[in-house]
């Protein structure tokens, strides 16, 4: 039976079954599309990354003797994968067609349509990639209001036996979330990183030459990220020996003199699927085994905590509430983006530190996307659309399953408290006891009506006063609303008044 197989450029997993046999009768199809690089303005890393694993994967299978068709993006006359896999089984003369289940919606519907439009056997397989099936987080809260992470990471953690003894945690406590706060100061060295150089040349001339919209810059046309199996391990290695043993401590911290800190940079890499969230943790686990003096478990399970728990409850998020959840709208906000989203170019450092970064690396981690970019869209009143097409194209690492759930749930509180039990927004003053932006900012975050006060803190009041009649009955908001409303009348007035001035001039901020 003539079969052509699809693999999508999430799918890069080296050790599927699909590879443990060769079959002269098996076609694998990989291709670089408009669709792909269209429905969102990518960051120009992103796409160089993507392409560069895409190839990168399909010479390994064509160096195991893999029959392989792989169309660059000038190659094929088709530009989405509906009209490609229709022309390609015509002309092939296929009897099968065989794909991956996609982790996003859109293309779960795309090859949906192939089924019932292709008149040969059309079948799907697993990427054997994830802890959890598709459907596992939705049947785990069935008949349940709140999808609470803490209840799915640790059923996670029993499931997997991981980090337990019998049924309890190894220590006797399931979660060190408490002890992963600190502020970097300098007093630790930071581990040197391991930063990997491919030629994007001819990718970004293609790019240039076809029109393709990107945001981001990519310095001297190389990219840093891992883009095989290879460089992947190698990270992860690097990850488990240098920055593990102060991972969970720092894990929040923000500083600009450095945009990784003892941060792994694997997203990318386990994001296309060249290594596995099993791999990772276990790796991680021996690790911490191995050296039990110099890493404590609350810097390994925190990170655990992220691709155990966090990674494969947003998955699960994700299937369990599309297509619905990406039109949530909880605040009703319609906010444009400030336009230095675009450039950096702004005078809360904060904020320029990380949209610079972001520019510049395609990466930030979790709370600068949270709690800095997230944070002041959110207290801006954003739309969660705008948002949304914000963080999925930035980042190298951002794929929808995992960007949007994030997003319009955790950052956003789009939707309503799916994700998270409250919208996570700070004054400066979170922002200053976890990094060391404030320090040398033009706004001063101890101040909340001056000239120069940091915008940040008229905004998260005026968030408040704002959303009362969604927030004000939220257990977890009572004890803000009780400070709001001990202000004195003429105090509460200044400050709104310069929240709506700040708002007025978003765009000079």
């Amino acid at each position: 039976m003539k079969t052509l197989r699809l693999i999508l450029g999430d799918q890069l997993n080296y050790n599927h079954s699909w590879f443990s046999e060769k079959d002269e009768n098996t076609t694998y199809l990989m291709a670089e599309l408009r669709s792909e690089t269209d429905y969102a303005p990518h960051h120009i890393q992103k796409v160089c990354a993507f392409f560069l694993a895409m190839r990168e994967f399909a010479g390994h299978l064509k160096n195991k003797g893999h029959r392989v068709v792989y169309y660059k993006l000038t190659q094929s006359k088709e530009t989405d994968f509906y009209h490609l896999i229709k022309n390609q089984v015509k002309e092939g003369n296929y009897d099968r067609f065989e794909y991956l289940l996609p982790d996003e919606y859109r293309l779960d519907k795309t090859f949906e349509s192939l089924k019932a439009d292709l008149e040969i056997d059309v079948k799907a397989f697993d990427t054997e990639h994830f802890y959890t099936t598709r459907y596992e987080l939705k049947n785990f809260f069935e008949g349940k209001k709140m999808y609470l992470l803490e209840n799915f990471y640790r059923n996670l953690r029993k499931k997997h036996d991981v980090l337990m003894e019998g049924s309890q945690p190894v220590t006797g406590q399931w979660n060190y979330d408490k002890e992963n706060r600190g502020k970097y100061t300098g007093k630790e060295e930071l581990p040197h990183k391991l930063l990997f150089e491919h030629s994007t040349e001819d990718i970004v001339e293609t790019l240039e030459k076809e029109g393709v919209k990107t945001i981001g810059t990519i310095d001297g046309n190389t990219s840093f990220r891992p883009v095989n199996r290879e460089e992947s391990l190698k990270l992860l290695h690097h990850f488990a020996e240098h920055a593990l043993p102060l991972f969970g401590k720092y894990q929040d911290a923000m500083i600009t003199q450095d945009w990784l800190l003892f941060h792994s940079n694997l997203s990318f890499a386990m994001n296309v699927k060249m290594i596995g969230p099993k791999e990772v943790v276990n790796r991680c686990i021996e690790e911490w085994e191995k050296r039990p003096d110099e890493i404590s478990i609350a810097q390994i399970e925190g990170f655990v905590r992220q691709i155990l728990g966090w990674r494969e409850y947003m998955r699960g998020i994700y299937w369990a509430k599309m297509p619905r959840y990406a039109t949530k709208n909880f605040f009703g906000f319609e906010n444009k983006l400030p336009r230095w989203y675009w450039t950096g170019d702004t005078n809360m450092n904060c904020l320029k530190h990380a949209v610079k970064q972001s520019l510049e690396k395609a990466y930030a981690h979790h709370i600068q996307r949270l709690m800095v970019t997230g944070n002041f869209a959110l207290l801006a009143g954003c739309d969660p659309d705008a948002t949304d097409q914000w963080y999925l194209g930035i980042y190298a690492d951002a794929l929808e399953w995992v960007e949007i759930t994030n997003t319009r749930g955790m950052s956003q509180f789009a939707d309503g408290g799916i994700v998270g039990t409250k919208p996570y927004v700070s004054s400066a003053s979170y922002i200053n006891k976890m990094s060391n932006y404030c320090k040398s900012c033009s706004y001063s975050h101890t101040k909340k009506t001056d000239e120069k006060a940091c915008p940040f803190n008229s905004l998260y009041w005026r968030f408040f006063e704002v959303n009362r009649d969604k927030l004000g009955n939220n257990p977890r908001m009572g004890m803000m609303y009780r400070v709001w409303d001990k202000m004195e009348a003429d105090k509460k007035k200044a400050i709104l008044d310069k929240a709506e001035y700040y708002l007025e001039r978003v765009n000079e901020l």
